[in-house]
């Protein structure tokens, strides 16, 4: 039997991996994705996907949601994303954030774990 304490960690893992892949996703995509299409595509319901949309807005990600026909979210991309100098306090945060989901949760994770691992140790 699982707790609850377990389980609400495990959906809590699940969300923000979630999360991670609708940045993915919205950032990816050229055209605004209705929140119908995004729940059918990560097998959740669309209210989920609203939640997930509105956490992520006011966690600062800045996602362009407009409403009715025609509308959905996207993140507005630029051409190419430039890079980033973290201090080692960002890097820690970074890397205890990505130890809690789990260092191998993705491929992007495992990616973003192993280059601020790199930053930190030179190694």
């Amino acid at each position: 039997m699982t707790s609850a304490a377990s389980r609400d960690n495990h959906l809590t893992v699940r969300r923000v991996e979630r999360q991670q892949h609708l940045i993915e996703r919205l950032h990816a995509s050229a055209d605004r994705v209705t929140v119908g299409t995004l729940a059918h595509d990560f097998g959740v319901s669309e209210r989920t996907i609203a939640r997930d949309i509105e956490r992520l807005r006011l966690s600062g990600v800045p996602v362009d949601v407009a409403p009715g026909r025609g509308g959905g979210a996207v993140i507005v991309r630029r051409a190419d994303i430039p890079p980033i100098a973290f201090d080692l306090r960002e890097i820690a945060a970074l890397i205890s954030s990505l130890t809690a989901l789990g260092p191998t949760a993705s491929e992007s994770a495992t990616s973003a774990m192993r280059k601020l691992t790199t930053a930190l140790t030179g190694v």
